[in-house]
């Protein structure tokens, strides 16, 4: 196969014998040595590089970008953020000023990340750089660095533009037809959710890749061999939020990214739980469809859409058909899709605000949750009415808790209701004991989260006094 992308504002066209190369490797490979190596699945960001595209440019992992992801976009690594003429960015500058580098393993990362930030304007500069992890330096020169640029300039040649002509995927794109496994010919790339359906269909044991934040790791982790491969992203007509009267509808190709910033005017509380959902480089390749159809128990996204009573649709070839969220998780691994049926929109039907989101992680950041509870606790005549509580964490599947519901419907948002909801949690569930916490210890946390509800700090960031 045979893709052509820009590279530091050269245009590349490389041959690629085996698809799931990362860009990490490969850029290493090539002497741009600068892109690190750190835990290889999207933990450090050392490998962070910038990729833009027609929507955005974002700062990713490349050590779980796999080499056809790139084709058509527009790549930058730590050694194209200085000018041509060697001045550097003013990122870089800071960061020497600032005494923000020690051994320097992590900085080139660090740089990379914070001068795609510069770029677009952000300056939440803590949840910009959460996905780089500095073991001796330490955060605060770091974090001034990223505060003394935050109105400087952007530099010209920090603008980068995809290929304004995608050239087109020179290797097989045959949607309805079965592949052969992956190295006995080149993967799909289908440019609609119609040629991405086809090609589901007609390869039920393939694989899609979407982000690659979890199939990537396969690769890098489990040296797993991925069957035939579809890489999705070109499926533009599955990506968007669209809001109307009735819903929030979500393409299963949105990145999580986005989803947070347009969760925010209607479900702040959910964006608030997104925000802690992996770093900015996962949350800018992550999409909603992949982490639903993944279906781990601890899926952060899964609760607060159960809990607002989500529907997805699946499809099927040319079948169409939707479900309550809740619905399509059966067991451990197990849901209501066949074979070849895809995810491709989630909706969330309109309603008031009155979603509570609380997440229990060893670390605040960059976390998998022990246990995350989300509740809608609509209130009518001063009652709950119809209440809706969701925990991941507490089960093989992510779950509604039915007889906590049914403590809670009907009587006042009070702490004498929700001791009454917490006897009952026993009974909706059993939790197993892991390396992320034991059974007592979940059902405590549960326990206590469900009693935070009765206060009026409604955020997943806030501690409770």
């Amino acid at each position: 196969m045979q893709i052509t992308f820009r590279l530091n504002g050269e245009t590349v066209t490389e041959t690629v014998d085996d698809p799931t190369t990362t860009a990490l490797d490969w850029l290493r490979a090539r002497g741009l040595t600068g892109t690190k190596e750190g835990c290889n699945e999207g933990d450090c960001g050392a490998c962070s590089v910038i990729v833009t595209d027609d929507c955005s440019a974002r700062a990713l992992n490349a050590c779980i970008l796999f080499l056809p992801q790139l084709h058509g976009k527009a790549v930058r690594t730590v050694e194209g953020i200085a000018a041509p003429d060697g001045t550097l960015h003013p990122v870089q500058r800071a960061m020497i000023d600032r005494h923000g580098s020690q051994c320097g393993f992590c900085t080139p990362g660090f740089v990379t990340t914070m001068a795609a930030a510069h770029l677009n304007g952000a300056t939440d500069h803590a949840d910009q750089v959460a996905g780089n992890l500095c073991r001796c330096t330490g955060y605060a020169p770091i974090l001034a660095a990223c505060a003394d640029v935050a109105d400087a300039p952007v530099p010209d040649h920090m603008r980068d533009a995809p290929l304004s002509e995608t050239p087109p995927f020179l290797g097989r794109n045959i949607p309805g037809e079965a592949a052969q496994p992956t190295g006995a010919e080149p993967p799909a790339m289908p440019g609609s959710e119609d040629d991405l359906a086809a090609w589901a269909q007609a390869n039920p044991d393939g694989t899609i890749v979407a982000g690659a934040t979890e199939v990537g790791l396969w690769v890098t982790k489990q040296f797993r061999d991925l069957g035939p491969l579809c890489f999705a992203a070109g499926a533009e007509d599955m990506r968007g939020v669209a809001v109307t009267d009735d819903a929030i509808r979500i393409g299963a190709l949105t990145d999580m990214e986005t989803l947070r910033h347009a969760m925010a005017p209607h479900h702040p509380a959910f964006a608030e739980l997104l925000r802690r959902f992996a770093s900015v480089q996962i949350r800018n390749a992550a999409t909603i469809g992949g982490n639903v159809a993944e279906g781990s128990p601890i899926g952060d996204s899964m609760p607060a859409l159960i809990a607002l009573g989500a529907t997805v649709h699946l499809r099927l070839g040319d079948r169409r058909r939707e479900m309550p969220l809740e619905d399509l998780y059966l067991d451990y691994r197990v849901q209501a899709r066949e074979p070849g049926e895809i995810v491709t929109r989630i909706d969330i039907p309109r309603q008031r605000d009155t979603l509570r989101c609380h997440k229990l992680s060893k670390r605040f950041d960059q976390d998998i949750s022990a246990v995350c509870l989300a509740a809608t606790l609509p209130v009518a005549d001063g009652v709950l009415a119809s209440p809706r509580v969701a925990f991941g964490g507490m089960a093989a599947i992510p779950k509604r808790a039915a007889a906590v519901e049914a403590a809670l419907d009907g009587r006042p948002l009070d702490r004498t209701t929700l001791e009454a909801a917490v006897a009952k949690l026993a009974d909706d569930f059993t939790p197993l004991s892991d390396m992320r916490a034991s059974a007592d210890y979940r059902l405590d946390a549960a326990r206590g989260m469900l009693l935070r509800l009765a206060s009026d700090e409604p955020s997943v960031l806030e501690v409770a006094p």
